[in-house]
């Protein structure tokens, strides 16, 4: 038995030098050395197949895609996971050491190899994301700026934008013309920005008509373009996931808890996972109970009784297990689907 399992790599990925530790399966020969980048597929490119086990961080989906087209199986782990595995000092030959010994425990937990479109879909809402926080940090500074000269503003881009004129026509009186045309010039920025935004969102838009996921999961009530999108790509193949509420777990919309001596208590929400695709699912469940009229009897009855915010986490992960469940089976989007157990199902 022994003779015909797969034999199982640790590789500590970095910028130019990656550690790759592995037991010859024949000799008992350990392994653990230091690799160039120029050679690394090449190392592998020699080897019969195999479980290669590797940290899910930057360049490692890259890599992954590289070695399961040599043929062999590559198991992508959170770093947090992997930790528990280093014993002593950290360097390169401990992380090797420590993510063989993780990739081959069932418990911890495969991160989805994702393809080349659906890395493109995510790299397009992290240059979203971080255009949106400048052009935020634009606004806010001029605000900041124009309030030492007395002129203030109402909250929000509307009454910004409808104040910040007339504004500068008063300061013009009193200003250097320089620091006028200067400020002028930092508030037409934001149109710029917003035109970059509107950009790529158009794109995001042209591909979720295009993918048949984004499109089911585009019509649950909450899951708008940039849900669609981020979640059908960040997620890979929703089978990989057991059931609706692992992937809750996954996005941290469960709550986190902490027992011993079988006493287990209940905590916040654990907020493990992606931060974004967390955030764009609690924006989604805040806008579902603006229209208080759409709801349906289960959030009307949980509105009465708990806190606004405790309704939002509980609809968004409600959103999650939908979206699974959209995913996983393959159907349309049914308001008035009800779920029921397999056993229950086969009985009737």
């Amino acid at each position: 038995m022994n003779a015909t399992r797969k034999a199982v790599v640790g590789v500590d990925t970095a910028k130019s030098v990656f550690q790759v530790y592995t037991v010859e399966q024949a000799t008992g020969e350990v392994i653990n050395k230091p690799i160039k980048r120029a050679q690394f597929v090449q190392w592998f490119a020699n080897r019969p197949p195999c479980l290669i086990g590797m940290e899910a961080c930057g360049g490692s989906q890259h890599w992954a895609r590289k070695l399961q087209e040599l043929g062999h199986e590559v198991k992508l782990m959170s770093g947090k996971m992997v930790k528990a595995f280093v014993g002593g000092n950290k360097n390169d030959a401990a992380d090797a050491r420590a993510i063989y010994m993780a990739a081959q425990q069932p418990e911890v937990k495969a991160v989805a190899i994702k393809t080349e479109a659906q890395q493109a879909v995510l790299a397009m809402h992290r240059i979203r994301q971080q255009l949106v926080k400048m052009r935020t940090a634009q606004m806010n500074a001029l605000r900041g700026l124009l309030a030492e000269y007395g002129e203030v503003f109402g909250t929000g881009r509307k009454a910004f934008d409808a104040g910040i004129k007339a504004a500068l026509g008063r300061l013009a009186e009193r200003l250097p013309m320089p620091l006028i045309e200067t400020l002028r010039d930092q508030w037409n920025e934001l149109a710029r920005l917003d035109a970059r935004i509107a950009r790529i969102e158009s794109s995001l838009l042209t591909w979720m008509r295009e993918d048949r996921a984004a499109k089911a999961i585009f019509a649950i009530p909450g899951v708008g373009l940039l849900t669609a999108t981020a979640v059908v790509a960040a997620m890979g193949d929703a089978k990989a996931f057991r059931s609706g509420r692992e992937f809750a777990a996954w996005l941290g919309l469960i709550p986190g808890q902490t027992g011993s001596g079988g006493k287990v208590r209940l905590l916040g929400m654990s907020k493990r996972g992606d931060t974004y695709l967390r955030t764009l699912l609690i924006h989604g469940a805040r806008a579902v109970l603006r229209r208080p009229k759409a709801l349906s009897p289960w959030l009307q009855q949980l509105s009465q009784r708990r806190p606004l915010n405790v309704v939002i986490a509980a609809l968004a992960n409600k959103m999650a297990r939908t979206i699974w469940a959209v995913l996983a089976h393959d159907r349309a989007y049914d308001k008035d689907h009800v779920s029921m157990r397999p056993d229950t199902a086969v009985a009737r």
